[in-house]
């Protein structure tokens, strides 16, 4: 007789006969929320439908919902779609009439990747506008739009356009925008590894403000880094604020930190003890100095008037060991914005510094989404899904902001937005049993389900919307 195996507190650990029963189970019931926004708000079939018609098999919508659906569950691999091949609930949830093989979503995502592009990037308009997605601008009345380039590295293969990166890597630097404090997606874009930051990025705002100016009328307040610190985007970005004001708009401002490229900090040092400015000293060691100045920027013989805030950082004394240094060491940067004079330079630096909350939200398409390395070896396939991975994200940040920021939320620690892994986890890994009964479907959940509530009541509020 075999000897029971016992519980390191003595108890017997419980023995579990396995079998497989005939009941259709899902673990992916928040999939019925994402086709609801894509079919209800973003208008997938409806759109592409009519611009791309086919005559047999799958429709283009039903192919672009399938995969959209796929990254909602964090999986951008073709492969991945087989596993549902057989999942009743997958195709009911997402309204499809079948779901697609492998084989069929990467060539057809192949031979339409030029035509598709333009409708996938309005999607997440028309999502986030018939939607009414909330757009909370700054303290200071603006809303936000960052644009910032990141790296994927996909080292170690063929595919097209991959190069080394600024990271160091081989593979992409994609372009992104995302508007509104809870970091809306207007904009992912893909370049090669070696594509620099400034390279052609007018063209990336002639894209992306527009679509930001359908969102908000409120003013908006474009941010980047120095990679973007060129006179030719300040002027693109001046030449949008005033074409939006004489349509009776809010104008267009700019924040750009800049290069000080061969700038003597040494000089600049010296100039600021001998001038009668105030410097702020936040503890002992450290000597701060932030002041402004006008400054103007030259581009095929147009001028352009903005202000410059300085600041310049003097170090005496190591914070870690407690030595004085022999030679202070100097930090110097500067910010160029069309800030009206209202907003305080420390403001400005304050809101810079808020930018890089944005980094946060590359991360989430990389690990949460899956998309560090790109499924397909064509340029163009990839250049695609990188788009529709910004409606897959702008479909689960707004579970994400309508349901798990309330009250009867499932229980997790207070937060202005929730990131992609925290829906997944809670709204989409939702285990649920599918019963047909009386020509209708019901979805039953668990008796302890915790996101029940905020799952009955987001379902509620989009299908009467």
């Amino acid at each position: 007789m075999a000897q029971s195996v016992l519980h390191p507190y003595g108890a017997p650990i419980p023995r579990f006969k396995l079998k497989q029963g005939t009941e259709l189970l899902t673990d992916h019931a928040g999939l019925a929320l994402v086709g609801l926004a894509l079919a209800k708000f973003a208008k997938v079939c409806e759109t592409l439908d009519q611009a791309i018609p086919k005559r047999s098999g799958l429709s283009m919508g039903e192919i672009v919902t399938a995969y959209v659906g796929l990254l909602c569950t964090g999986k951008s691999d073709f492969d991945a779609i087989e596993n549902h091949r057989q999942d009743g609930f997958f195709a009911e949830a997402l309204g499809l009439s079948a779901v697609p093989a492998a084989s069929t979503l990467r060539m057809q995502l192949d031979a339409q990747a030029d035509g598709l592009l333009p409708l996938a990037d309005e999607l997440s308009v028309a999502l986030l506008k018939n939607a009414d997605a909330p757009i909370t601008p700054l303290a200071c009345g603006l809303v936000p739009l960052d644009i910032d380039v990141f790296t994927q590295d996909n080292g170690r293969t063929r595919k097209e356009g991959v190069s080394r990166t600024y990271a160091g890597t081989d593979g992409f630097a994609p372009i992104a925008a995302y508007l509104g404090q809870e970091g809306w997606c207007v904009a992912l874009e893909l370049r090669e590894g070696t594509h620099f930051s400034s390279r052609e990025t007018e063209y990336t705002l002639e894209r992306s403000l527009p679509r930001a100016q359908a969102l908000t009328a409120a003013g908006l307040l474009v941010r980047w880094d120095s990679g973007f610190h060129a006179a030719q985007l300040s002027h693109r970005i001046e030449a949008a604020s005033v074409a939006r004001q004489v349509a009776g708009g809010e104008p267009i401002h700019f924040l750009v930190k800049g290069n000080p490229r061969r700038m003597d900090i040494a000089a600049l040092h010296t100039q600021r003890i001998d001038s009668q400015a105030l410097a702020c000293q936040p503890r002992e060691g450290k000597r701060l100095w932030v002041w402004e100045s006008q400054e103007t920027c030259l581009h095929q013989g147009q001028t352009l008037s903005h202000r410059r805030i300085h600041r310049l950082i003097e170090r005496t004394l190591d914070v870690k060991t407690g030595q004085t240094l022999l030679v202070p060491e100097l930090e110097y940067d500067f910010w160029d914005t069309t800030l009206p004079e209202s907003t305080k330079p420390i403001e400005v630096i304050g809101l810079y510094q808020d930018h890089g909350t944005h980094e946060q939200f590359h991360s989430e398409f990389k690990t949460d989404l899956d998309l560090e390395r790109l499924p397909s070896g064509k340029f163009a396939t990839n250049d695609l899904i990188l788009s529709l991975a910004g409606l897959a994200y702008n479909v689960l940040r707004l579970m994400g902001q309508s349901a798990l920021l309330s009250e009867d939320a499932p229980v997790r620690h207070t937060a202005k937005r929730r990131r992609m892994k925290t829906v997944m986890q809670e709204l989409i890994y939702v285990s649920a049993k599918l019963v047909a009964h009386a020509r209708r479907k019901f979805l039953n959940f668990g008796r302890h389900c915790p996101a029940f509530v905020v799952f009955e009541r987001l379902y509620g509020q989009w299908s009467t919307a």
